[in-house]
């Protein structure tokens, strides 16, 4: 069995020095000019990527604080102007009109929207 204890290596020296990791840290000096722009460009990516996500997560951080809540949703919707039974009783109506007079205007060739009275019974404008 060898033993390494009294035996100086380059790592030895390294971590007295001040770590094994030490002769890493300076390796962007020496490195050549295509190693430090890729390296370079590396560092730009990351931080890109970063910002994007910090942007990101701060919309979304965002957008929950916005949001309604389901009670909030619910009494917006019946503030609704249509949601009142008279308006949609009128509605109703309205539609039912509009159906009736193309209902007709299907089963006649003659062009409904040049009559004086083209909804029907009466009710309806003048041209």
């Amino acid at each position: 069995m060898v033993s390494s204890v009294g035996r100086s290596g380059p790592c030895r020296e390294a971590v007295r020095r001040g770590g094994c990791l030490s002769r890493l840290r300076g390796t962007a000096e020496g490195a050549s000019p295509v190693a430090r722009r890729t390296m370079q460009a590396f560092r730009k990516a990351l931080i890109v990527g970063a910002v994007l996500g910090a942007g990101a997560g701060v919309g979304s951080a965002l957008f929950v604080l916005v949001t309604p809540g389901e009670e909030r949703i619910q009494a917006m919707l019946k503030e609704m102007p249509g949601q009142d039974p008279r308006s949609r009783e009128q509605a109703a109506r309205n539609k039912q009109l509009v159906l009736a007079t193309l209902q007709e205007a299907a089963a006649t060739q003659e062009n409904l929207a040049w009559r004086k009275k083209w909804m029907g019974s009466g009710g309806g404008r003048s041209a």
